[in-house]
């Protein structure tokens, strides 16, 4: 990547990395993007309130150089249109301020996954799922009810399917699998314990691990598959879960993909299950 190329968005992402005095820096740059671009050090810095040094580091550790070439690439940033408003949710902010922040969350992050995942990895699950003798999906916490989307949408599918949000469960399960099976691990952090320990299992046992996780993180250790998705949250109390829209997202692909592998012969198998529920509905009203 460029060093000047869309510095708003690495600025956004690199907030939960920073030592607390950059990051009073990164955050009074993204509250007004535009005054930093004609702004002096000093005046930069008593805005953040930090000294001239730990703006220049901070800097630095963006895009390897300081504040003068620092602004060049805020300025070029901003003029290919990059979003640059505040995603942090404030306890003063109106409703319509929060749904804002919000929705631009969730399509900024989107936007973000898409980029990191390539055509040919997206494939290559599809296959794996597509293959498979069994597919298991394992999540707790927040990736609890991604791991039940992905049931709900895979056992249509006309395959063995399961959904496991008990950490005992999927440790026994895990234990049980089989080459052939395959195993999706979904961990918005890619640290929780249980959920490393449970992939050891599996792939100690033979299943093909797909994790959908934070990339570089110790999940991925025991993964055959990693899909990467960038964990962005910080730990703000108000900061919301929009990762959890690029996860389901991602599900919707997958078994998408699936769906297609199984060719137009399979539609007859997903009109009967449209229609088995059809009485359970009101008509349309006219």
């Amino acid at each position: 990547m460029n060093k000047h190329e869309d510095i708003i968005r690495r600025i956004q992402e690199k907030l939960t990395t920073l030592s607390k005095s950059e990051r009073k820096v990164a955050e009074a740059i993204l509250a007004d993007p535009k005054t930093t671009i004609h702004s002096s050090i000093a005046k930069l810095a008593a805005r953040a309130e930090v000294s001239e040094p730990t703006v220049n580091r901070f800097c630095r550790s963006l895009i390897g150089s300081g504040f003068p070439d620092f602004k060049v690439a805020l300025a070029q940033s901003l003029a290919k249109g990059t979003p640059y408003v505040n995603l942090n949710v404030e306890p003063d902010d109106a409703a319509g301020a929060i749904t804002n922040k919000i929705f631009e969350a969730a399509k900024n992050n989107l936007t973000r996954a898409q980029e990191l995942l390539p055509e040919t990895l997206i494939s290559r699950t599809v296959d794996v799922l597509a293959q498979a003798r069994r597919i298991e999906f394992y999540g707790l916490g927040a990736s609890g009810p991604v791991a039940k989307d992905a049931h709900h949408k895979f056992f249509r599918l006309n395959m063995p399917v399961v959904a496991y949000t008990d950490i005992l469960v999927q440790r026994m399960a895990a234990a049980g699998t089989h080459p052939g099976d395959a195993v999706v691990v979904i961990s918005l952090s890619g640290r929780t314990l249980p959920l490393i320990e449970t992939a050891r299992v599996a792939r100690e046992a033979g299943a093909t691990v797909i994790g959908i996780t934070n990339p570089g993180s110790p999940l991925t250790e025991h993964c055959s598959i990693v899909l990467p998705i960038e964990e962005t949250e910080d730990t703000d109390i108000y900061t919301p879960m929009s990762s959890r829209i690029v996860y389901l997202t991602l599900v919707d692909a997958l078994a998408t993909g699936v769906l297609l592998k199984r060719g137009p012969e399979f539609n007859e198998h997903l009109r009967k299950l449209k229609l088995s529920v059809q009485d359970t509905r009101l008509p349309k009203a006219d």
